[in-house]
């Protein structure tokens, strides 16, 4: 009986053994795997506005996963500065990725052209504080382009029109902002919008011809609606009137041949008197 137990006990202290060193391999391996697959990111150190130009001391390194790097990420400060210092075109939060289209190219100075996407031109819209939507149009978003004019009539009188001259076009910059993170609306007198050649020839003949609005674009709306143009027959409101209930002809009264009265007759037979009324002509 004594035998039995000790050669459980011998089994047990075996297989536990065997166990460990198991879980041992196990978590040492998933531990290099894991450190492997861990790299760095380049991040600003501190918020950055647009024109900013990055140096060593305004960015850092953090742990990131390897296989999760965003497109256009660094991954160490070198690769970022190896080939020049660089500016940011967009302003970043603290710890906030730097990708290549938030910055400039090598020695690249920060400017409203380094803003521009290929194949694109920059245009300025002269607005006030209604046309520029009360200054809530903010650097990043998008707007139509609207063209107010008179055009002459037949009658020599000429009328006012409206016609959706450009849809869905991005604002750059509004005066001289280009900051896409303003918390604060501002009255400007210049918006400046991304277009490309043939639409930027519309709206600097458009503004030799009449005025131009802007009209503020729901956020992330891509679809272009047909605009009809719109005239100042469109703006009165015709009166509808309920439909007049038509009445029936009055009946014509008979016409009488010639004109009669009546006048009462008394007759007496045998003392008892009675009367008659009868017609008499005139």
């Amino acid at each position: 009986m004594r035998r039995g137990n000790l050669f459980v006990l011998l089994l047990a202290l075996v297989m536990g053994g065997i166990a460990a060193f198991l879980a041992r391999n196990w978590i040492a391996a998933q531990a290099h795997v894991q450190q492997t697959q861990t790299g760095t990111i380049v991040v600003a150190s501190a918020p950055l506005g647009f024109g900013t130009v990055l140096d060593r001391d305004n960015i850092r390194e953090i742990a990131w996963p390897a296989e999760r790097l965003p497109d256009g990420a660094f991954a160490t400060k070198n690769e970022l500065m190896k080939d020049g210092r660089r500016a940011m075109l967009t302003p970043v939060a603290r710890d906030e990725p730097i990708l290549k289209t938030k910055i400039t190219g090598p020695d690249q100075r920060a400017s409203l052209s380094a803003l521009l996407e290929e194949g694109k031109r920059a245009v300025t819209v002269r607005v006030d504080d209604v046309r520029g939507v009360a200054g809530f149009v903010l650097p990043g978003d998008r707007v139509d382009v609207v063209l107010i004019r008179a055009v002459p009539r037949p009658n020599s009188l000429a009328e006012n029109i409206s016609d959706v001259l450009l849809q869905h076009v991005k604002v750059l910059a509004v005066d001289q902002l280009v900051n896409e993170r303003q918390e604060k609306p501002t009255i400007a007198k210049a918006v400046t919008l991304e277009v490309s050649t043939d639409q930027a020839q519309k709206i600097l003949l458009a503004t030799n011809i009449g005025k131009l609005s802007l009209i503020l674009r729901q956020a992330g709306e891509t679809d272009r609606e047909s605009a009809r143009r719109i005239t100042e027959n469109d703006l009165y409101l015709a009166e509808v009137r309920p439909p007049a209930t038509p009445q029936a002809p009055a009946t014509p009264k008979a016409a009488l041949p010639h004109q009669l009265d009546l006048a009462t007759v008394e007759v007496v037979r045998a003392m008892k008197s009675e009367k008659y009324s009868v017609m008499r002509s005139y």
